[in-house]
């Protein structure tokens, strides 16, 4: 299972919300490019990038960042935030990001994703955010009426790379993955399933990891700067055989 640490930008730092509130920031670092070479120099096989003020903003406002931590990087990068057309999509593709992450564009135009699924085969990724079962859309500033229930099988024959869940509920709180809600996506499609949100202890990694290969990844934030999980741990924690095993 990978472990994709992440970065959160904002005005051209590294920052965590708690629940996606954009002023309920806490700053862990000014140089991004740095930050993703800390990862990276960790052992990291994946960065998990997100524009925070494009997905309020609906399109890239973080892009020269993004593209400052791709070059400095030889891991591959998966982007979100704010990608909202299939130009945009090109640009990062043409800039070597490897995944692009699209949440309120696969609400809205599913046909984007189609287009893009079939110019960038398996390299497009669609994000489900959720609260109280809810989608939320727009930098999880709107609710959107739907559910994944709703979404997820207009997608289920499309050369995805994968899915990423976000249970905005738990994000940037420290208070433990949704396990039950995680399972119940399992049953809603077959494509490989990334978890985000709520990551505290290596137990919680190792529970995860007790889902996999269905839920193929892990997105960690907070946990990772506050220094609640050490990245080696989690690691470790990822490739064990078992959530008994991995905890003690």
């Amino acid at each position: 299972m990978t472990i994709y640490p992440a970065i959160d930008l904002k005005q051209g730092r590294c920052v965590r919300l708690r629940q996606g509130d954009m002023g309920k920031e806490t700053r862990y670092s000014d140089d991004p490019p740095a930050m993703a070479k800390h990862w990276q120099s960790l052992g990291a096989e994946w960065l998990h990038v997100v524009d925070l003020d494009g997905a309020v903003q609906g399109r890239p406002q973080n892009f020269e960042h993004v593209a400052s931590i791709v070059k400095n990087l030889s891991i591959p990068v998966q982007v979100g935030g704010g990608i909202r057309s299939i130009e945009t999509i090109r640009e990062y593709m043409s800039m070597g990001v490897a995944r692009v992450v699209l949440g309120t564009v696969a609400l809205e135009q599913p046909q984007l994703v189609a287009d893009s699924c079939e110019e960038f085969p398996h390299k497009i990724v669609v994000g489900i955010d959720v609260k109280n079962g809810e989608i939320a859309s727009h930098g999880w500033m709107n609710e959107s009426g739907k559910t994944p229930e709703d979404i997820l099988p207009i997608f289920s024959d499309y050369p995805l790379a994968g899915i990423v869940f976000t249970d905005i509920s738990r994000d940037g709180m420290l208070d433990g993955p949704n396990i039950p809600a995680l399972k119940h996506m399992t049953t809603l499609t077959k494509l490989p399933l990334i978890a985000s949100g709520g990551v505290t202890k290596i137990s919680d990694i190792a529970a995860i990891r007790n889902i996999y290969p269905e839920v193929s990844g892990v997105i960690i934030g907070k946990a990772l700067y506050e220094g609640a999980i050490q990245f080696a741990s989690a690691l470790s924690a990822a490739s064990g055989p078992s959530s008994q095993e991995a905890s003690c």
